[in-house]
């Protein structure tokens, strides 16, 4: 269950994910220097939109797709509040694949593997470049590239999993769903 995790937030502190039993919870792995990166105003907006009804968001950096997230933790966040007015906590920049991904990571892909792009205009590139890489790319659980979310609903359940490709208004209807 999501509550048996504990992962390190930008500061270093530990935060015990079973302190959001009762929440809405959004983990999402962000880069900073990506074609996905302005998604982090539409998830500002569904923290400030949402945060009083029950929603939280973690955000944790990782810079495992293109090295797309490089920096300190510190610098990470300072990029993230100066260019989108971020507010919702962002954790350590972690791994969410491999030998050293987060266990969190391990979980979340265990509870929802992957189920193919949405239709966007990077859907066939990313498609095209996996491929060339591994023949059976999509079928494994394996986080494919940065600002994948998975939601999680009040129980500690893991409900949903949205690509970056998703459209964000899909994701708020599902966030709302889960309120």
């Amino acid at each position: 269950m999501i509550y048996d995790y504990k992962i390190t937030t930008r500061t270093g502190e530990e935060l015990d994910l079973a302190d959001y039993k009762g929440k809405v919870i959004m983990v999402v792995n962000t880069a900073t220097g990506c074609g996905f990166t302005p998604q982090y105003a539409p998830i500002e907006q569904l923290y400030r939109d949402y945060h009083d009804q029950g929603l939280e968001i973690l955000d944790i950096p990782c810079n495992q797709f293109g090295g797309q997230a490089p920096g300190t933790d510190d610098e990470i966040h300072e990029f993230c509040t100066m260019h989108f007015n971020t507010t919702f906590p962002q954790m350590k920049k972690a791994e969410v694949n491999g030998a050293n991904e987060l266990p969190l990571y391990t979980y979340l892909k265990s509870e929802k593997g992957f189920e193919g792009f949405n239709e966007h205009p990077y859907k066939e590139l990313l498609e095209k470049m996996f491929a060339q890489a591994d023949p059976e790319w999509d079928k494994k659980p394996d986080i494919k590239w940065n600002f994948t979310k998975f939601l999680i609903d009040r129980e500690g359940k893991v409900v949903a999993r949205f690509e970056p490709t998703a459209d964000m208004a899909e994701v708020e209807a599902c966030v709302k769903a889960l309120l």
